[in-house]
Formats: C-alpha cells, structure tokens, sequence
C-alpha cells in the first residue's frame, strides 16, 4: 500500500436570495482548507458557474461532468454550505455523477454581530435540507463533529483527517483481492467465511493450494538471486541469532515465492495456513514472512483467517500503520478491563518494544523444535490500539463487526510468543458481546485511534452490520 496524495470533490452549495459572495469566498476557504491539509481537490471554476457554486439543474450537471472526467482520482466528495445552499442541486450533482465514494456535509457557522441581509448565512439550517435530500436520494453521508464548522478552524482539519481515513477503508475494501494460501486447518471451524457475502461486498479471493506453493519452492535454488534478496530482508528485519541456516533459507524462499504469486494474482492481501502442514512437511513456520508483508501495510493472517486479514486491512488503510491479528487469549488478574492478546507470532516489527526470530514453542512438541523456527517474539509496546473484527453471517445473508479503542500497558507479563496486555474500558460487555453473538477469538489490533474511521466506512458506506464499543 503506497501513501498518496488524496483528492476530494468539493461541492460549493449556493442559494440565490443568499449572499452570493459567502459561495465566492467559501469557495476560497474551502480549497484553502484542502491544501492546508495536503489534499487536491475537483471543483467548478468561477467560469464554468456562478461563483464556482452549485445553484440550479444546469450547474449540477456540469459539475457532475467535471467528477466524471476525473472520477480515476477521486478520493471523497465534500459538500460546503457557505450559505443556505440549494440542496436539490447539491443531491442531483451527486446522484449525476455516480462516484460511490464517500461524503463529507460541512456547513459555516454564522457570526452573531453579521446576521443582517448581506452577511447572513442560514448554512445552520440549510445543512438539514440538504441532508434530508441526500437521504431522500438514498445517498450515504457523512457529518463534521460539531454541526457548523469553519473551514479554517482546527476543528474542521480534524474532520479531514477522519473523512480522508474513512475513504481510504471505504474505497481500498472495494473491489479488493484478498489470496487464501492453503486450506483453513481442520481443527478451526472459527475461521470459516463465505466467499460469496465477501463478492457481495466487491471483496474476491484468490486460493492458492498449499502444495503449490511448496511446489514452486522446490524449483528454486539456494543461490537465486531472488531467493538471496529476500533473505538479506529477513536479516535486516529482525535478529535471528540462534536460527539455523537453513531455517532461514526457507524461509527466504517461501517469502519470496509468496509475494510473486500476489504479484501475478494482483492480490494486495493474503491469509496463510499453518497448524500443522507447513511446519511438518516444510519445516519452519511462516511467522516472520507474514510479519514483513504485515509490516509493509500488505496484512496477512494466520489460519487462514480471510476475514481477519480484511479486519486487519481496514485498521491499516484507517491509520497507514501496521495491523497485527491476535487472539482475545486471557485474563490478566483480577482486573475486569484488562486481558492478554497474544500470538506466537506474526505480528509485524512496528507493534515491539523489542523483538527476536524463535521457534514456536506451542506446536513445537508436536513437530520438532527443529521445524518451527520463524516465529517473531517480543512484547507489544505501550500505546493507544484500536481493534476491529469483521465476521461473515451466513444464517443472516450479511457482513457484520465491531469495532472499539482501548491501549497496550506496561504491566509485567512473562511469556512467549508476541504478547501484550490490553485496558479496555467496559471489557467484561465486550467480552459478553462477542460470545453471545459467536464472533471469533481472533482480532486486529492497530497502535491508533482509527476504529470511528472503520465503523463509518464499514457500516455507512459499506453497509455492514457494525457495533462500536465504547465501554
């Protein structure tokens, strides 16, 4: 996932008997706005329409037009009321244009000493009527934190900063491949999922067979140059004093096979099996491999957890930071709104306070410590994590979640694998919710506050059945 500049549609809302000079210089403040924050944007021209605003039929049919041309690098569209606005035009440039991208309603508040006829705004007002005929429309929208908002305040730069997250959840969970490596281990029905809800959604998968995969491994050498390369990475990532040579040529080589097959397929995220054939029949664990995808911005989950990778996805495409996937997996204590999330491990580097290759000391009795090399062990940094889980119902024909904020601690914790306690607030209803509606154990935790970003994009725009926890 590369981080680009984002571009946003602005639709400036006009209405006749209004001052008209508010639109022109909303208009302004609008686009200043824009650059302040970093973003380009698409709006009539002072010459295309009467003060570059959207007012009648005409005008919404050409700036409908203008996002056509340029829909390929649309990101969001805003909707700013410097006045009243007309909100018929306002619904009918959007229902026109056809972008299926997400929306920002903004209005300028009105200054108490200039509410006489030639300063006077109503955007107050108007902010409604045009919201009613969005609904009216069957349009889906977005709202700024307080109702009126100034396009140079503080307040609004937050709005952007949250509207620019919703977009890129919204759009990148779009027409999205997601690659399933492998068949999900038998001894985990809780990873099941439906293809179909996901295609639904605009969210195909890509499965490749696991002895594929090994099957391209044993064409290479030790010596290919891709091979080499991608274990010079694998050095360069994290410490592997201890881990045998050929340990990590493995796994060089199933990383590198890995990322060329989701380079042929065009996938941008992936799933792995593991538990227990890759470790019995290959030899190492893809831990670390996943880390560095993971860590890349390009999620990949263990079990072949395809919904958790996409859970993953969406906290990453929210902050632009790294994913890990983890298990709800214990109690710390006695503390009601504290837990352990652990996996053992392939959380990315960026989640460590400190971190190091090992050997997976869980199935390790099973299969041989000397096939199990490849794990990433640390303990999770101290910070502000937001989780999210995704869930496909097939009882229900629908795509449902949740999503909340809490933080990693500092408290003591002895362990091995990749590890980190948790507070919550409110866990225990948590704790209630997800097994009274069989969610899995597994969830994607993100060091941010990004989980309002991925409710709004997955329930509003995506229209899955999402539950926020708020403690």
């Amino acid at each position: 996932m590369q981080h680009r500049k984002m571009t946003m549609a602005v639709i400036i809302g006009n209405r006749g008997f209004f001052p008209g000079h508010l639109a022109k210089s909303g208009r302004a403040e609008m686009i200043a706005a824009l650059e302040r924050a970093g973003m380009d944007c698409v709006v009539l021209g002072e010459d295309q329409s009467k003060y570059g605003a959207v007012e009648t039929h005409e005008e919404a049919k050409r700036c409908a037009a203008l996002f056509q041309e340029n829909r390929h690098r649309i990101d969001g569209v805003i909707v700013s009321l410097p006045n009243f606005g007309d909100e018929r035009a306002v619904a009918d440039t959007l229902r026109l244009a056809k972008l299926n991208v997400p929306v920002l309603v903004q209005a300028t508040p009105d200054t108490p000493d200039q509410m006489g006829i030639t300063h006077r705004r109503d955007s107050f007002c108007g902010k409604m009527s045009a919201c009613n005929n969005l609904r009216q429309y069957g349009i889906p929208y977005s709202l700024t934190r307080l109702h009126t908002v100034r396009p140079d305040s503080e307040a609004f730069r937050a709005d952007l900063d949250w509207f620019a997250a919703v977009c890129r959840v919204a759009n990148g969970l779009r027409d999205l491949r997601v690659g399933c490596i492998g068949a999900r281990p038998a001894a985990f029905n809780t990873v099941r999922y439906s293809e179909k809800l996901l295609e639904a959604s605009g969210i195909s998968t890509e499965t490749v067979d696991l002895s594929d995969i090994l099957g391209r491994i044993q064409r290479l050498k030790d010596s290919d140059d891709g091979v080499q390369r991608k274990l010079a990475q694998i050095r360069d990532y994290v410490s592997t004093k201890g881990v045998p040579e050929p340990s990590l040529i493995k796994m060089a080589k199933l990383g590198f096979v890995v990322e060329s097959w989701m380079r042929e397929t065009d996938v941008k995220v992936s799933a792995i099996q593991c538990w227990t054939a890759m470790e019995e029949f290959f030899g190492v664990v893809p831990c670390t491999v996943m880390s560095m995808m993971s860590n890349e911005l390009m999620a990949s989950a263990c079990e072949a957890d395809i919904v958790g990778t996409l859970s993953m996805h969406a906290l990453a495409l929210a902050s632009q930071t790294p994913s890990a996937l983890l298990d709800w997996n214990n109690n710390y204590g006695e503390d009601p709104d504290k837990a352990v999330c652990f996996h053992c491990s392939n959380l990315p580097k960026h989640f460590f306070a400190d971190d190091r290759m090992d050997y997976q000391e869980i199935i390790a009795g099973t299969v041989g410590k000397e096939n199990t090399f490849g794990t990433m062990v640390g303990r999770v940094k101290a910070g502000p994590m937001s989780f999210a889980r995704f869930s496909t119902d097939d009882t229900a024909g629908c795509i449902r979640g949740y999503v909340g904020e809490g933080e990693f601690t500092t408290d003591p914790l002895t362990t091995f694998g990749g590890a980190g306690v948790v507070r919550i607030p409110g866990l225990q209803n948590l704790l209630h919710y997800i097994c009274e509606q069989g969610f899995e154990h597994h969830v994607a935790a993100n060091l941010s506050t990004s989980a309002h970003a991925v409710q709004e994009a997955a329930a509003r725009y995506l229209g899955w059945q999402m539950h926020w926890h708020r403690g």
